[in-house]
Protein backbone atom coordinates (compact mmCIF):
# COMPACT_ATOMS: atom_id res chain seq x y z
CA UNK A 1 0.00 0.00 0.00
CA UNK A 2 1.14 3.41 -1.04
CA UNK A 3 0.80 5.98 1.75
CA UNK A 4 -1.31 9.30 1.17
CA UNK A 5 0.70 11.51 3.06
CA UNK A 6 3.70 10.02 5.98
CA UNK A 7 4.31 12.44 8.71
CA UNK A 8 7.91 12.52 10.47
CA UNK A 9 7.89 13.55 14.09
CA UNK A 10 5.40 12.89 16.73
CA UNK A 11 5.07 16.20 18.56
CA UNK A 12 2.51 18.78 18.58
CA UNK A 13 3.28 20.05 14.58
CA UNK A 14 3.16 16.58 13.54
CA UNK A 15 0.03 15.61 15.60
CA UNK A 16 -2.00 17.82 14.67
CA UNK A 17 -1.16 17.68 10.88
CA UNK A 18 -1.98 13.60 11.16
CA UNK A 19 -4.87 14.64 13.06
CA UNK A 20 -6.16 17.04 10.33
CA UNK A 21 -5.19 13.96 7.55
CA UNK A 22 -6.98 11.95 9.41
CA UNK A 23 -10.24 13.82 9.15
CA UNK A 24 -9.64 14.34 5.72
CA UNK A 25 -9.75 10.63 4.77
CA UNK A 26 -5.92 10.38 3.89
CA UNK A 27 -4.32 7.24 4.35
CA UNK A 28 -1.07 8.24 6.82
CA UNK A 29 1.79 7.29 8.65
CA UNK A 30 2.89 9.22 11.99
CA UNK A 31 6.42 8.13 12.69
CA UNK A 32 7.78 8.82 16.05
CA UNK A 33 10.99 8.07 18.16
CA UNK A 34 9.89 9.94 21.35
CA UNK A 35 12.80 12.01 21.67
CA UNK A 36 11.25 15.33 22.09
CA UNK A 37 13.67 18.56 22.12
CA UNK A 38 11.61 19.50 25.65
CA UNK A 39 12.22 15.88 27.37
CA UNK A 40 13.42 18.26 30.47
CA UNK A 41 10.22 20.20 30.63
CA UNK A 42 8.08 19.08 33.25
CA UNK A 43 5.39 21.42 32.52
CA UNK A 44 4.00 23.11 29.36
CA UNK A 45 2.57 26.64 29.43
CA UNK A 46 0.25 28.60 26.69
CA UNK A 47 -1.82 25.97 25.16
CA UNK A 48 -5.33 26.93 26.13
CA UNK A 49 -6.96 24.15 27.99
CA UNK A 50 -3.93 22.73 28.48
CA UNK A 51 -2.32 24.94 30.38
CA UNK A 52 0.61 23.32 32.89
CA UNK A 53 0.18 19.67 31.25
CA UNK A 54 3.28 17.77 31.04
CA UNK A 55 4.45 17.29 27.20
CA UNK A 56 3.96 13.86 27.22
CA UNK A 57 0.77 13.64 28.54
CA UNK A 58 -0.17 15.98 25.96
CA UNK A 59 1.26 13.61 23.59
CA UNK A 60 -0.66 10.66 25.00
CA UNK A 61 -3.89 12.24 24.92
CA UNK A 62 -2.80 13.55 21.29
CA UNK A 63 -2.10 10.49 20.14
CA UNK A 64 -5.46 8.56 21.41
CA UNK A 65 -7.96 11.33 20.03
CA UNK A 66 -5.89 10.63 16.24
CA UNK A 67 -6.36 7.06 17.41
CA UNK A 68 -10.54 7.63 16.92
CA UNK A 69 -9.59 7.51 13.04
CA UNK A 70 -8.51 4.55 10.55
CA UNK A 71 -6.83 5.86 8.01
CA UNK A 72 -4.10 7.09 10.34
CA UNK A 73 -1.76 4.41 11.78
CA UNK A 74 1.14 5.66 14.51
CA UNK A 75 4.62 4.10 13.74
CA UNK A 76 6.41 4.19 17.04
CA UNK A 77 9.90 4.34 15.26
CA UNK A 78 12.78 6.40 13.87
CA UNK A 79 13.06 7.36 10.33
CA UNK A 80 16.52 6.61 9.08
CA UNK A 81 16.29 7.58 5.70
CA UNK A 82 13.64 9.00 2.79
CA UNK A 83 14.31 9.52 -0.68
CA UNK A 84 12.09 10.10 -3.91
CA UNK A 85 11.48 7.50 -6.92
CA UNK A 86 9.90 9.46 -9.76
CA UNK A 87 6.35 10.43 -7.70
CA UNK A 88 6.48 8.52 -4.60
CA UNK A 89 9.04 8.96 -1.48
CA UNK A 90 10.49 5.33 0.19
CA UNK A 91 11.02 5.69 3.82
CA UNK A 92 13.00 3.60 5.82
CA UNK A 93 12.96 2.85 9.87
CA UNK A 94 15.35 2.08 11.97
CA UNK A 95 14.37 -1.40 11.98
CA UNK A 96 14.37 -1.61 8.59
CA UNK A 97 11.13 -1.77 7.39
CA UNK A 98 10.39 0.38 4.38
CA UNK A 99 7.18 2.38 3.39
CA UNK A 100 5.87 4.54 0.62
CA UNK A 101 4.12 7.63 0.91
CA UNK A 102 2.75 10.09 -2.21
CA UNK A 103 3.47 13.36 0.25
CA UNK A 104 5.82 13.81 3.37
CA UNK A 105 5.45 16.25 6.07
CA UNK A 106 9.13 17.12 8.15
CA UNK A 107 8.04 17.71 11.69
CA UNK A 108 11.88 16.41 13.12
CA UNK A 109 12.26 19.36 15.13
CA UNK A 110 15.68 20.84 16.22
CA UNK A 111 18.16 20.53 18.87
CA UNK A 112 19.24 22.98 21.00
CA UNK A 113 23.37 24.56 21.41
CA UNK A 114 23.50 25.59 25.18
CA UNK A 115 25.44 27.93 26.19
CA UNK A 116 29.21 26.62 26.96
CA UNK A 117 28.77 26.86 31.02
CA UNK A 118 29.69 24.42 33.41
CA UNK A 119 26.79 22.26 34.90
CA UNK A 120 23.91 24.37 32.69
CA UNK A 121 22.42 20.72 31.69
CA UNK A 122 21.32 21.05 35.38
CA UNK A 123 19.32 23.57 35.68
CA UNK A 124 17.99 24.03 31.96
CA UNK A 125 14.17 22.68 32.02
CA UNK A 126 13.78 23.46 36.05
CA UNK A 127 15.10 26.87 36.52
CA UNK A 128 17.06 27.81 33.21
CA UNK A 129 14.76 28.20 30.30
CA UNK A 130 14.52 29.18 26.74
CA UNK A 131 11.40 31.17 26.24
CA UNK A 132 9.86 33.64 28.39
CA UNK A 133 6.36 33.84 27.20
CA UNK A 134 6.11 29.71 28.03
CA UNK A 135 8.33 30.02 31.88
CA UNK A 136 8.41 33.56 32.24
CA UNK A 137 5.13 33.48 34.77
CA UNK A 138 6.50 31.27 36.91
CA UNK A 139 9.74 33.08 37.55
CA UNK A 140 7.90 36.39 37.82
CA UNK A 141 9.63 39.30 40.80
CA UNK A 142 12.83 36.77 41.57
CA UNK A 143 16.45 38.07 40.86
CA UNK A 144 17.06 36.32 37.18
CA UNK A 145 19.71 36.05 34.19
CA UNK A 146 20.04 35.84 30.89
CA UNK A 147 23.14 34.15 29.83
CA UNK A 148 23.86 34.39 25.97
CA UNK A 149 26.99 33.87 24.07
CA UNK A 150 25.31 35.33 20.88
CA UNK A 151 23.32 38.35 19.03
CA UNK A 152 20.24 37.54 20.42
CA UNK A 153 21.20 37.91 24.57
CA UNK A 154 19.74 41.75 24.02
CA UNK A 155 15.91 40.68 22.23
CA UNK A 156 15.86 38.39 25.19
CA UNK A 157 16.98 40.58 27.96
CA UNK A 158 14.53 43.35 26.57
CA UNK A 159 11.96 40.73 27.09
CA UNK A 160 12.49 38.91 30.35
CA UNK A 161 12.29 42.81 31.85
CA UNK A 162 8.69 42.17 31.41
CA UNK A 163 8.65 39.39 34.52
CA UNK A 164 11.20 40.93 36.95
CA UNK A 165 12.91 43.97 37.65
CA UNK A 166 15.67 41.86 39.12
CA UNK A 167 18.07 41.44 35.73
CA UNK A 168 21.37 40.82 34.84
CA UNK A 169 22.86 39.69 31.44
CA UNK A 170 25.89 37.08 31.45
CA UNK A 171 27.74 36.98 27.77
CA UNK A 172 30.26 34.36 29.22
CA UNK A 173 33.39 35.97 27.70
CA UNK A 174 31.76 36.82 24.79
CA UNK A 175 31.55 40.55 23.54
CA UNK A 176 28.08 40.34 21.77
CA UNK A 177 27.01 43.87 22.94
CA UNK A 178 27.97 46.98 21.58
CA UNK A 179 28.90 49.98 23.83
CA UNK A 180 25.56 51.66 23.42
CA UNK A 181 23.68 48.49 23.99
CA UNK A 182 25.70 48.21 26.78
CA UNK A 183 24.59 51.74 28.30
CA UNK A 184 21.31 51.35 27.51
CA UNK A 185 20.83 47.81 29.85
CA UNK A 186 22.66 49.65 32.16
CA UNK A 187 20.25 52.84 32.39
CA UNK A 188 17.70 50.54 33.05
CA UNK A 189 18.90 48.97 36.09
CA UNK A 190 20.30 45.89 33.79
CA UNK A 191 24.00 44.94 34.91
CA UNK A 192 26.45 43.27 32.60
CA UNK A 193 28.57 40.71 33.13
CA UNK A 194 31.28 39.74 30.62
CA UNK A 195 33.11 37.91 32.61
CA UNK A 196 33.48 33.92 31.67
CA UNK A 197 31.12 32.34 34.35
CA UNK A 198 33.33 29.44 36.47
CA UNK A 199 29.87 27.64 37.38
CA UNK A 200 26.50 27.50 38.23
CA UNK A 201 25.90 26.79 42.06
CA UNK A 202 22.30 25.30 43.58
CA UNK A 203 21.07 22.23 43.88
CA UNK A 204 18.63 19.83 42.62
CA UNK A 205 17.81 21.77 39.73
CA UNK A 206 17.08 24.87 41.29
CA UNK A 207 19.62 27.77 40.28
CA UNK A 208 21.29 30.07 43.41
CA UNK A 209 24.63 31.74 42.40
CA UNK A 210 26.60 32.20 39.50
CA UNK A 211 30.09 32.32 39.83
CA UNK A 212 32.64 33.90 37.77
CA UNK A 213 36.47 32.91 36.62
CA UNK A 214 37.39 36.20 38.95
CA UNK A 215 35.90 34.89 42.26
CA UNK A 216 32.48 37.20 41.95
CA UNK A 217 28.83 35.29 43.15
CA UNK A 218 26.08 36.70 42.05
CA UNK A 219 22.81 35.32 43.68
CA UNK A 220 20.36 34.80 41.52
CA UNK A 221 17.02 32.46 41.73
CA UNK A 222 16.62 31.27 37.81
CA UNK A 223 16.98 32.88 34.36
CA UNK A 224 16.81 32.14 30.42
CA UNK A 225 19.36 31.01 28.16
CA UNK A 226 19.15 31.93 24.27
CA UNK A 227 20.32 28.66 22.84
CA UNK A 228 21.71 28.06 19.19
CA UNK A 229 19.61 25.62 17.45
CA UNK A 230 20.38 23.33 14.45
CA UNK A 231 18.06 20.33 12.79
CA UNK A 232 17.49 17.52 14.69
CA UNK A 233 17.17 15.49 11.63
CA UNK A 234 19.13 15.47 8.27
CA UNK A 235 16.10 14.81 6.31
CA UNK A 236 15.21 17.70 5.04
CA UNK A 237 18.89 18.42 3.56
CA UNK A 238 18.83 14.80 1.98
CA UNK A 239 15.66 15.31 0.25
CA UNK A 240 17.53 18.92 -1.16
CA UNK A 241 14.86 20.95 1.11
CA UNK A 242 16.37 24.77 1.45
CA UNK A 243 17.02 26.09 4.56
CA UNK A 244 16.80 29.77 5.71
CA UNK A 245 19.71 31.58 7.64
CA UNK A 246 19.02 30.49 10.79
CA UNK A 247 18.97 26.52 9.36
CA UNK A 248 15.48 26.01 9.40
CA UNK A 249 13.23 24.73 6.09
CA UNK A 250 12.25 27.43 4.17
CA UNK A 251 8.46 27.15 3.35
CA UNK A 252 5.50 28.65 2.14
CA UNK A 253 2.61 30.09 3.24
CA UNK A 254 1.13 26.85 3.24
CA UNK A 255 4.38 24.88 4.47
CA UNK A 256 5.41 23.64 1.09
CA UNK A 257 9.04 23.12 0.57
CA UNK A 258 10.87 23.90 -2.52
CA UNK A 259 10.94 19.74 -2.74
CA UNK A 260 8.01 18.74 -4.96
CA UNK A 261 5.90 17.01 -2.50
CA UNK A 262 7.73 17.90 0.62
CA UNK A 263 5.83 20.23 3.55
CA UNK A 264 7.47 21.05 7.07
CA UNK A 265 6.22 22.48 9.83
CA UNK A 266 6.59 23.05 13.93
CA UNK A 267 10.39 24.08 15.22
CA UNK A 268 11.64 22.39 11.79
CA UNK A 269 11.28 25.90 10.36
CA UNK A 270 13.66 27.51 13.27
CA UNK A 271 11.00 30.40 12.38
CA UNK A 272 10.30 32.00 15.78
CA UNK A 273 8.83 31.45 19.35
CA UNK A 274 9.28 27.40 20.41
CA UNK A 275 6.02 27.28 21.90
CA UNK A 276 3.40 23.75 21.74
CA UNK A 277 0.28 25.91 20.36
CA UNK A 278 2.00 27.72 17.34
CA UNK A 279 3.90 23.54 16.36
CA UNK A 280 0.54 22.58 16.61
CA UNK A 281 -1.18 25.29 14.32
CA UNK A 282 1.73 24.85 12.01
CA UNK A 283 1.10 21.17 11.77
CA UNK A 284 -2.81 22.11 10.55
CA UNK A 285 -1.50 24.62 8.00
CA UNK A 286 0.89 21.88 6.68
CA UNK A 287 -1.93 19.56 6.55
CA UNK A 288 -3.92 21.52 4.93
CA UNK A 289 -1.35 22.72 2.04
CA UNK A 290 -0.98 18.47 1.49
CA UNK A 291 -4.78 18.54 0.96
CA UNK A 292 -4.98 21.52 -0.98
CA UNK A 293 -2.25 19.85 -3.17
CA UNK A 294 -4.42 16.85 -3.26
CA UNK A 295 -7.67 18.62 -4.57
CA UNK A 296 -6.06 20.00 -7.09
CA UNK A 297 -4.21 17.43 -8.65
CA UNK A 298 -7.48 15.05 -8.41
CA UNK A 299 -9.09 18.11 -10.62
CA UNK A 300 -5.63 18.27 -12.90
CA UNK A 301 -6.48 14.87 -14.46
Amino acid sequence: MILDCAVIGGGPAGLNASLVLGRSRRKTMLFDDNKPRNAVTSEAHGFLTRDGIDPQELKRLGQEEIGQYPDVTIKKQRVVRVSKESDVFEIETETGEIFSAKKIILATGLKEILPDVERVGEFYGTSLFSCPFCDGWELRDRPLAVISENPGALHMVKLVSNWTDDLIVCTNGKPILSESEKRLLESNGIKVYEEKILSLLGENGSLERIEFVDGTQVLRKGGFITPDWKQASSIALSLGCSLNERGGVETDFSKRTNVDGVFACGDTLIGGPTQLILAAGEGSMAAFGVMADWVEEKFSK
